[in-house]
């Protein structure tokens, strides 16, 4: 059953549409750096600027307050090298600048407006009635046929460029959005074995979310294979030791929280929650290879074992799908990243529907030069909030566009 427009809906040559992007990235030394993002949008970009639609960009950069809430100038230039096209820039968002840029922008071309974020009721959480009447909807209305909302990694948000235009404009899921959306729903489909394999350091939202899968959606989650942080977070649940230092990271990071919940999971869903059998610590520089048990009360758990890599290898050898969340040790340090590495390396050669979530996976693939997974999301806190079961007000907002303007 269909429940939000998508581009192909529509013909948008000679139309005037803006889209609403995520460029946000890191800023080093004053320097935005380039990450898998903008190529992502840029495929989007190009296929409206080739369509010969003219095309509003709406996009943001960190937030009030930090030091990286700069505006979008460099991302301008940027984007255009990953477009292939020129993609003007203005350094305003609602004001008469804009409006005079985009009043003498062509079909066939592209502008970026100013960091959206620089709008005082751009981050309010609202509903879409209320942001009905915020800056950016009030003003772009005026100028735009079509809405489309390609910034999956932020629908979690119901921000103003999120939510706003879905009764005022048809409001149309882009192609990374639609992407996000079927890839993670062909990932959860009960045919199969489906396995999570779960690591890296942040897991205080992974918690809430295998808590959710397990009690409503069992089929999307058989397996849960467990490496980083959240295989010593169960460790030490089940009563290992797992090192001083490696406790003390879990203290710092304020998951020693999640202990009971963790128990209570284990006791539930033992059969499902799949632990290292050895892992891997540093000794003289050099990796060391110990089981589970005999972990030395100083050490610092940086890798997965030998023995759990072959071990979660069977494991995926019958699998149907795999949602990959997180490394599965420090694959940034030398000697570390076998873990990491073998899975994904295993993965990417098997049959196995793979849909990988982002962040510093996507890093470690890059590192590795590993290819051939079925989808790499760009939504990091988005896909999570998407698997747990939570409603996204971007997501919602497609849907009311849709029954509003079907007809």
């Amino acid at each position: 059953m269909k429940e939000f427009f998508v581009i192909d809906d529509f013909n948008l040559k000679s139309k005037t549409v803006a889209i609403r992007v995520d460029l946000n990235s890191d800023l080093i030394n004053g320097r935005v750096e380039k990450n898998e993002r903008f190529e992502a949008h840029a495929k989007s970009i190009r296929e409206l600027i080739e369509i010969g639609a003219k095309t509003i960009i709406i996009a943001h950069q960190s937030r009030k307050g930090e030091p990286d809430f700069i505006s979008l100038e460099q991302h301008a230039k940027i984007l255009s090298e990953e477009v292939g096209y020129e993609v003007k820039f203005v350094d305003d968002v609602v004001g008469e600048k804009s409006k005079k840029e985009i009043e003498n922008l062509n079909f066939g071309e592209a502008l970026l407006l100013d960091n959206v974020r620089f709008l005082d009721d751009e981050e309010v959480e609202k509903s879409i009635e209320e942001h009905e009447n915020s800056k950016l909807v009030k003003f772009l209305k005026n100028y735009i046929d079509y809405y489309i909302l390609d910034a999956f990694s932020v629908s979690h948000r119901s921000h103003s460029s999120i939510v706003g235009f879905a009764r005022v404009k048809p409001m149309i899921a882009g192609r990374i959005m639609e992407r996000e959306i079927e890839s993670t729903k062909e990932a959860l489909k009960p045919l199969g074995i489906n396995v999570w394999l779960i690591g890296g350091a942040k897991i205080d939202d992974v918690i809430p979310v295998l808590e959710y899968m397990f009690s409503n959606k069992p089929e999307s989650i058989e397996k849960v294979l467990c490496g980083g942080l959240l295989a010593n977070l169960f460790l030490l649940a089940r009563g290992y030791e797992i090192g001083k230092r490696s406790k003390e990271i879990l203290e710092k990071k304020g998951l020693i929280k999640l202990l009971d919940r963790a128990r209570e999971l284990l006791k539930n869903y033992y059969k499902e929650i799949e632990l290292p059998i050895d892992v891997a610590i540093e000794e003289k520089g050099k990796r060391k290879e110990v089981e589970v048990g005999k972990i030395p009360k100083d050490s610092l758990i940086l890798d997965i074992g030998s023995q759990t890599i072959e071990k979660y290898k069977e494991i995926l050898r019958n699998a149907r799908s795999v949602i990959i969340k997180g490394p599965m040790g420090m694959f940034e340090k030398d000697g570390f990243e076998k873990g990491t590495r073998e899975l994904l390396e295993f993965i990417s050669k098997s049959d196995i529907y793979s849909l990988v979530g982002g962040g510093d996976t996507s890093v470690a693939i890059k590192k590795f030069g590993i290819r051939n997974f079925n989808h790499i999301s760009v939504g990091g806190g988005a896909l999570l909030t998407f698997l747990s079961g939570k409603k996204m007000p971007g997501i919602e907002a497609l849907k009311v566009s849709y029954n509003i303007f079907k007809k």
